[in-house]
């Protein structure tokens, strides 16, 4: 068997249930993107998108070989809006990067008006997802539809270097676990809990960045 075909259909026990191999691998890269991203590194976007598209292909059983009898269409979303605004995240952050900026970006809180914008679109974008999914036949679509809004805002919020974003997925993370669970999704779920631990190490740090460079840096003024 070759690499390609072993990833694509190997699966291993856990709990009693067999898990795909690919979701294991999926979310391994999921993982080594957000340390990439705490440390500022442009790499952290091309990783992620490998990671969402074996994910992709884990979360809808209807269209791709899986053990699992529960589609998660809101899962399986957030994988192609992940790879989009990984695109828009990687362009800006490499652009900065080779502007002369020593990091790929410089996180900051985000002003009032962009926080007011991202809660407005996030509650459109939820009442969206909500009755896409309901229609599509997704398992949980309230809980589905809050996973795929939260991560959303979460990425485009880690491409501008808002710091808020990590306390976006670790809210992500608490709803995104018991529904993994539930649904048979081991790996899945181990790997939001450990997201959502390096979360609060990782909201520390850009925390701790924003204040030593804003320091440095006095005179400069963001403007919302």
């Amino acid at each position: 068997m070759n690499p390609i075909n072993w990833l694509l259909t190997s699966q291993v026990t856990i709990a009693g249930s067999p898990v795909l191999v690919r979701e294991i691998v999926g979310n391994v890269f999921g993982l080594a993107s957000a340390l990439f991203g705490m440390r500022r590194l442009v790499a952290a976007w091309p990783v992620g998108i490998v990671g969402n598209v074996l994910l992709f292909t884990v979360f809808v059983g209807g269209i791709f070989d899986t053990p699992q009898d529960k589609d998660l269409w809101g899962q399986a979303g957030r994988q192609v809006f992940f790879a989009i605004i990984s695109l828009y995240g990687w362009y800006r952050w490499y652009q900065t990067r080779h502007k002369g900026a020593g990091q790929a970006v410089q996180p900051r809180w985000a002003t009032t008006r962009e926080r007011l914008e991202l809660l407005g679109i996030g509650v459109v974008i939820y009442a969206i997802a909500y009755f896409v999914l309901k229609a599509l036949g997704s398992w949980g679509p309230q809980w589905d539809a809050w996973i795929l809004t939260g991560s959303i805002l979460a990425t485009y919020g880690m491409a501008r270097g808002f710091v808020e974003f990590w306390m976006i997925w670790v809210a992500v993370d608490v709803v995104g676990v018991p529904l993994l669970v539930q649904a048979k999704f081991y790996p899945s779920a181990t790997m939001y809990v450990v997201y959502g631990l390096f979360c609060v190490l990782g909201f520390a740090s850009w925390w701790k960045i924003q204040n030593r460079e804003r320091a440095a840096t006095p005179e400069a003024v963001v403007v919302g």
